[in-house]
């Protein structure tokens, strides 16, 4: 019999990784952004402090008594970032879809809330930010991403006849040139040059190859690189997707855009679903877009539709809310720039960049 009229809030200690992550496992809104895996990736890449906080009620067994154990009600992972360019703030979870509280019940999460509040004031940070999939009451929340997921239907053909006809015919697009996909960790290499390459040609800054590299580390099976080629064996899109609880969760990706016409993304999803279905997962998750943008319209094309995520904001210092979107118009002439930088000058600049922009 567990009461919580005593809710306890503190930071995560060194030995208490399995229980936060046995918390989330077991939690129904637990993703795999709140694991402790991704908490050291982002500490190992980046070297951004964390502020991961533990919620505890009491457990008094089945029969009454004297209290055997304070137990994990809530947990919310925080992470604090901090640079001249774009601000310093609280967030949960940085380089994430989700992150957000999971707790056991309204009161545990207001708890914990309003630790994290006090955590953004005390620190002097100019906002908090939680990336939830459905909001929570009392804070601001901005009309920003869209999450685009769907079932996985265990016999393959249903899977195929499930996407809209134009978008099969872009995977047999696919098959009629010859590419071919390859699964495996070895792959790294490949990946990260054309998410550089990709990431270039959008105009935005690439990430450090070091943490794609501790993603292969520490999510150990958890984490797969699909590279697809072409006839020539020329590797022309990659994908980097995690797998977790029943869900493929498909999340780092490139490709080459001379090669559009091979249509190797259609190509690539489709791979990675048949992959998905042969194995056992349930649900295919394409991860979040911004509406209006190609990765929105390319989703829907396959016949997801968009479920509105979250973004909400606590301001402490800042008078609005934040705007680091790459669609914002202040933006657009430091992309046009970018993109005109030579491939390599990005791959060394980028990561200098990239690491403030969660």
């Amino acid at each position: 019999m567990l009461l919580t009229p005593n809710i306890e809030t503190r930071f995560i200690q060194e030995t208490e990784s399995d229980a936060w992550d046995a918390y989330v496992q077991n939690h129904p809104n637990g993703t795999l952004f709140h694991l402790t895996a991704w908490k050291e990736v982002v500490a190992l890449t980046f070297g951004h402090k964390s502020y991961y906080l533990v919620a505890t009620g009491m457990d008094y067994g089945e029969t009454g008594g004297p209290p055997q154990r304070a137990t994990i009600i809530g947990v919310l992972p925080l992470f604090r970032i901090k640079s001249l360019l774009f601000g310093d703030f609280l967030i949960s979870v940085p380089f994430a879809e989700i992150g957000g509280p999971l707790s056991d019940s309204k009161e545990v999460e207001g708890v914990l809330l309003e630790k994290a509040k006090a955590l953004a004031t005390e620190l002097g940070c100019d906002y908090l930010e939680l990336r939830n999939r459905t909001p929570i009451d009392g804070l601001a929340t901005k009309d920003l991403y869209y999450n685009f997921r769907r079932e996985i239907f265990p016999n393959l053909d249903e899977n195929l006849t499930a996407i809209p006809r134009k978008a099969r015919r872009m995977i047999r697009q696919g098959e009629k040139y010859g590419l071919t996909a390859e699964f495996g960790s070895h792959l790294l290499h490949e990946h990260y040059q054309l998410m550089a390459e990709s990431y270039h040609h959008l105009g935005t800054p690439i990430f450090s190859k070091k943490l794609f590299e501790h993603f292969v580390s520490l999510f150990d099976d958890k984490v797969e690189i699909l590279v697809i080629r072409d006839k020539d064996k020329i590797p022309i899109a990659a994908v980097m997707s995690f797998f977790y609880k029943d869900q493929v969760v498909p999340y780092w990706a490139g490709s080459k855009p001379e090669y559009r016409k091979f249509a190797p993304n259609d190509f690539m999803y489709w791979q990675l679903m048949k992959y998905g279905c042969e194995n056992g997962y349930k649900v295919f998750d394409y991860g979040r877009s911004k509406m209006g943008t190609g990765s929105f319209n390319f989703k829907r094309h396959w016949g997801f539709e968009p479920t509105q995520l979250a973004y909400q904001y606590h301001l402490v210092n800042a008078t609005e809310m934040p705007n680091l979107s790459p669609a914002n118009p202040k933006y657009k002439r430091k992309i046009e720039m970018w993109r005109k930088l030579p491939l390599g000058a990005t791959k060394i600049i980028g990561p200098r960049l990239a690491k403030y922009l969660a």
